[in-house]
């Protein structure tokens, strides 16, 4: 995870740290340059932006880049420096002008847009930021930790700490857990990891086949069910999946059941019927907790997702599914701040050992390491 973001940010002002510091003849063509890139960015920040017109756009910046290279004087030569070396060559002292900050964000910006941070968690940092560094006294020798530690806690502030998953499944009897997430986002797997993970700190749980509309949904939740060795209450498709929930909290009160883990329909966050019919169930199970899948690799339409859905029945946590093929991570950053409500979970593989508890501090560190 973050394989591209990690990467980006070690070449962080490679080509443009050189441009900025210098003045006099390149000034004009380098304030061109980036008033054309600032254009682009907003261009970028468009709700209704196409995939493919956001990469038309960033291949753009590239060519704007490409071509103020050209009109510059060769660069100066110097050996290679890590990220935040190049970080530090940017200053032309230790007090940070505002003007001086925006030539760096405007640059910082672009390789957030490009790691799928969406855009308000991306105006969140930039505050923040500001605020850190910004007319602040900064000694030679802390120069490179206070650049790091700002960066680092800025992204920290868009992240909750995840609750207790288990200890809250200990509160009550039986306690019920309801999923939701559209087709194809590794809900039902992630529901029988959890089922794994409940087992596995000696909690009974019971499956509730609630998606009767997907084919084969029933017989997938089954599958699981029979491989590790836990009881699933379903009736046939098109069923109401609020009654299949009911049944379930029934069986089980009646067999002295820790948890019920309820699976529904993979409902797209525009189709509002099917909204309603979610919100049917939520009134019939009466959930203790609420928990919003995703696939990480989707960038922007999870964090989407996840607001749609919380919009609609008030999701209390997230499950990250493919966080193991995530190389951009920009939906780890904004889906929390987004929402306001902590990830749980990272599925990373297709093992129902394959969950990994959020822990915000060893993210970031994979993000800074």
């Amino acid at each position: 995870m973050f394989k591209f973001l990690k990467d980006k940010l070690k070449n962080f002002f490679k080509r443009e740290s050189e441009d900025i510091v210098k003045e006099a003849k390149e000034e004009k063509a380098i304030e061109k340059g980036k008033d054309e890139i600032k254009e682009k960015i907003n261009e970028l920040k468009k709700e209704d932006i196409r995939k493919e017109e956001k990469e038309e756009i960033q291949e753009e910046i590239e060519e704007i880049k490409e071509n103020l290279e050209e009109e510059l004087s060769e660069p100066v030569k110097e050996e290679k420096k890590g990220f935040f070396s190049r970080f530090k060559a940017i200053f032309v002292s230790f007090k940070l002008t505002e003007e001086k900050f925006e030539e760096l964000w405007q640059n910082l910006e672009i390789l957030l847009i490009e790691s799928n941070v969406a855009i308000s968690a991306i105006d969140s940092l930039r505050e923040k930021l500001k605020i850190e560094l910004i007319s602040k006294e900064i000694k030679k020798n802390e120069l490179e930790n206070v650049i790091r530690n700002s960066l680092k806690k800025a992204i920290s502030s868009l992240l909750l700490e995840p609750f207790d998953f288990l200890k809250k499944a200990n509160t009550k009897k039986p306690f019920v857990i309801v999923f939701f997430g559209i087709n194809g986002s590794g809900k039902t797997t992630s529901i029988a990891k959890i089922a794994h993970l409940l087992k596995k700190n000696n909690l009974s749980c019971v499956l509730a086949a609630g998606d009767t509309f997907r084919a084969a949904s029933i017989e997938q939740l089954t599958k699981h069910a029979d491989k590790l060795n836990v009881p699933i209450i379903k009736q046939k498709y098109q069923a109401d999946p609020a009654a299949v929930a009911f049944d379930a909290i029934a069986y089980a009160k009646s067999n002295d059941t820790d948890v019920v883990l309820i699976d529904t329909a993979g409902r797209m966050q525009n189709q509002s019927n099917l909204m309603r019919e979610m919100e049917k169930i939520i009134r019939v199970a009466k959930p203790d907790l609420k928990i919003f899948v995703g696939e990480s690799i989707t960038g922007n339409d999870v964090v989407e997702q996840a607001k749609a859905f919380d919009n609609s029945v008030g999701i209390d946590g997230i499950i990250l599914s493919k966080a193991d093929v995530d190389e951009k991570g920009g939906a780890a950053l904004s889906v929390s701040h987004i929402t306001n409500k902590p990830i749980l979970f990272l599925g990373t593989g297709q093992n129902y050992e394959d969950l990994e508890v959020f822990d915000k501090e060893r993210l970031l560190n994979n993000i800074f390491e």
